[in-house]
């Protein structure tokens, strides 16, 4: 399994257009191909460039690692503060949202994802 955490988000809602931001994590286990470390962060930067929400955005991201390399499965969290929430309307400064997207083994074997999950955890090192 090859693990990439806390790669910087920065978006735009689309319901609100204002920004929101965060870290990405992502697990492969890769199938024959294997995709260079910094190509995660511009997967990443290609589709947060546009207007997005976030839960559209984490699946965007893992399906195309899924259809890039086809590998044994794909996970992909993404952690996120929301000015909207923020800034406007309840105006929760501590508040985070969490998405993921799991695909192929991430989604079929409990415990390939349990170990995903407790790797991106921010107590580790």
């Amino acid at each position: 399994m090859v693990i990439i955490r806390d790669i910087h988000i920065f978006s735009m809602c689309e319901h609100h257009l204002v920004p929101f931001f965060g870290k990405m994590h992502v697990g492969y286990i890769p199938k024959g191909k294997v995709l260079g470390l910094s190509k995660f962060a511009r997967i990443a930067e290609i589709y947060s460039k546009r207007l997005q929400i976030q839960e559209r955005l984490t699946k965007e991201i893992a399906d195309a690692i899924m259809e890039a390399l086809n590998p044994e499965g794909v996970g992909v969290v993404l952690e996120c503060t929301h000015l909207c929430m923020v800034m406007r309307g309840v105006e929760k400064v501590s508040s985070n949202t969490v998405s993921s997207a799991m695909m192929g083994i991430f989604r079929s074997d409990e415990k390939t994802r349990k170990e995903f999950l407790s790797l991106i955890k921010n107590d580790r090192f």
